[in-house]
């Protein structure tokens, strides 16, 4: 944190002594005024709900200029890692922040590797669940039960024991959210295979069963390690801010990825591909393309209460960078699988088309997002759409980790505490008969 020349002062209208604190400079984005001595100082505290002007870290992970359309992991731009590199070097990149050389790549995709399978137990924990129990709830159990069978790398002072931890969340996490689908569907469990890629592994685990070979399509194993490379973090959103702040108490690892995982499951946040992909479906039902106008006309409409998913974003006030990869991406399965003519996609693009051009949405800004297309895709995978929050999950977990252990290594960290405004009642005593 580098300190700036100029200083922000606090001005009061009653007449109250002015307050000068401190500024902050990034290498990019806004700079920051610390105020961590304002209630010291003045015995106020600030109100940001949302924490829409609050920075509560500083990081170096990853950097997001939401009026540019920019998103960078550790300075890379996303399109570039995107299109270059795959997830593993995504991994390594975010976890030690430079990407890996040849030696280093195959020593680290080795470690994950050997790391994908998860104690047998683990199945016990997973059949007290009901089959037709959302992915995402049996998720938030296994991620949690994790601490009970791998307490050798849980003391968060230990940075040897972090490092441990950050790789089997990683490794083990295709593994778990798999052994939830193949639960669902009364399906064997397909143990992981150690010859073939990080996402591959992962496919073979959710499509393999014991009655035949399993042979891995190219391009729908690009397709998904793109959708996990442009999900693998995304600065301090909801989920991650969740993991820190539930971290910041101390507690283990798992617990805090758990955390983050539930976050997740809000349709605010990780359930924004399901929702949009249920917005298409309901319009292919109600009239496909043909109606596409006169349902763009309700969501202009406030009081029709019909709401246009996958478009806009809290950060993005641009094309999310993200979104147009996904389309690419998009093309390319559906092409591959012979699904050229997938209403639902000639329905998404006709949607695009006209939020692009009528000037309603172009004045709000409302761009296409990730989510937009990414549900498309994994549809067309053969991933059940209560799933996608859970593959969402799987990819942002290095994130979440490597924000952690940032956390932990920060010298100005402490536990999380936000304040508040109070408006309830003043102090009032009971009655002495009640």
């Amino acid at each position: 944190m580098e300190l700036s020349d100029k200083k922000a002062t606090l001005s009061f209208s009653d007449g109250s002594p002015s307050v000068e604190f401190p500024v902050h400079k990034g290498t990019v984005g806004p700079d920051v005024i610390d105020i961590r001595k304002l209630y010291g100082q003045t015995g106020m505290f600030t109100y940001d709900p949302g924490f829409m002007a609050t920075a509560a870290c500083e990081s170096g992970i990853t950097y997001i200029d939401g009026d540019k359309g920019q998103l960078m992991y550790r300075g890379y731009p996303i399109d570039q890692l995107a299109q270059k590199c795959d997830f593993m070097d995504v991994c390594y990149l975010i976890l030690n922040g430079d990407l890996p050389d040849a030696d280093q790549k195959q020593e680290f995709d080795s470690l994950v590797t050997n790391h994908t399978m998860v104690q047998e137990q683990m199945q016990h924990f997973l059949r007290g669940f009901r089959p037709d129990a959302h992915p995402m709830a049996i998720l938030t159990g296994l991620v949690g039960a994790l601490s009970a069978f791998y307490h050798d790398s849980t003391d968060i002072t230990n940075p040897h024991h972090r490092h441990v931890s950050a790789i089997r969340l990683i490794a083990k996490l295709p593994t778990l959210v798999a052994m939830a689908y193949k639960y669902s569907l009364g399906q064997p469990f397909i143990y992981p295979k150690n010859d073939l890629s990080y996402t591959g592994n992962f496919l073979r685990m959710m499509f393999a069963t014991p009655c035949e070979d399993y042979k891995v399509n190219e391009v729908v194993e690009r397709a998904l390690d793109r959708i996990f490379i442009l999900h693998a973090d995304h600065e301090q959103n909801a989920s991650t801010s969740t993991v820190r702040l539930c971290g910041s108490s101390g507690t283990n690892p798992f617990a805090a990825i758990a955390a983050g995982v539930a976050c997740l499951w809000g349709p605010a946040h990780g359930g924004a591909n399901e929702a949009c992909l249920n917005m298409l479906e309901e319009l292919q039902a109600n009239g496909g393309i043909d109606k596409v106008g006169e349902f763009m006309e309700k969501v202009k409409d406030k009081n029709s209460g019909v709401r246009l998913m996958g478009f806009g974003h809290r950060v993005y006030k641009n094309y999310d960078p993200r979104a147009k990869l996904m389309q690419e991406t998009c093309k390319e399965v559906l092409e591959a699988l012979g699904l050229e003519n997938d209403p639902l996609f000639k329905l998404a693009m006709e949607v695009e088309r006209i939020a692009l051009e009528d000037p309603y949405f172009v004045e709000r800004k409302l761009y296409p997002n990730v989510d937009f297309y990414s549900g498309i895709v994994q549809r067309a995978i053969g991933i059940p759409t209560s799933l996608f929050t859970a593959i969402f999950a799987l990819a942002r977990t290095v994130g979440w980790i490597a924000q952690w252990n940032e956390m932990l290594s920060d010298p100005d960290y402490k536990i999380g505490r936000p304040r508040q405004l109070y408006v309830g009642p003043v102090q009032r005593d009971v009655p002495a008969q009640r």
